[in-house]
């Protein structure tokens, strides 16, 4: 996958946990951290989001929105936030239309064999809608979020 470093970030359009349509046009002017994981409530994914979680107070301080992108449907994403305390919005995106776009959606190896699946990966999009960083494979889920957090410290 290319990064898209520096691109403009393609639009979406996804229901939101929070019951709304969400656009990136929303969004103009501020600076948005999307994330894609693979599925609620699974080890990684709860690790991850909790992390962004415990730091979403310095990220808004930071003037930043956090929004996590995967395939599941909003039943299970308001079972997520319940589970964990999570205080940000899930996207639903079940067609993979923004994961695809963002290069989320594809093939990796999973315990040895290739598969098709959502990839662990972070965009961190400027207010002027362009791409300002491009994390293609998030390696560690737990420690991911204080990247994010010291990339936009570094803004």
């Amino acid at each position: 996958m290319i990064s898209l470093e520096g691109k403009k970030a393609p639009a979406f359009r996804l229901e939101g946990s929070d019951g709304k349509m969400h656009s990136l046009s929303d969004y103009a002017g501020r600076t948005v951290v999307v994330y894609f994981y693979p599925k609620d409530n699974t080890p990684g994914c709860t690790k991850e989001s909790c992390s962004f979680r415990d730091l979403n107070a310095d990220i808004r301080k930071l003037g930043a929105v956090v929004l996590g992108v995967s395939r599941d449907n909003l039943n299970s994403h308001d079972k997520f936030i319940t589970d964990h305390g999570l205080n940000f919005t899930l996207l639903s995106d079940p067609d993979l239309k923004m994961m695809k776009a963002y290069g989320a959606w594809g093939m990796k190896t999973m315990y040895g064999k290739d598969v098709e699946g959502t990839i662990r990966s972070t965009v961190v999009i400027g207010p002027d809608g362009r791409i300002l960083k491009h994390w293609r494979t998030v390696k560690d889920a737990a420690e991911h979020p204080e990247q994010v957090v010291a990339h936009l410290k570094s803004l």
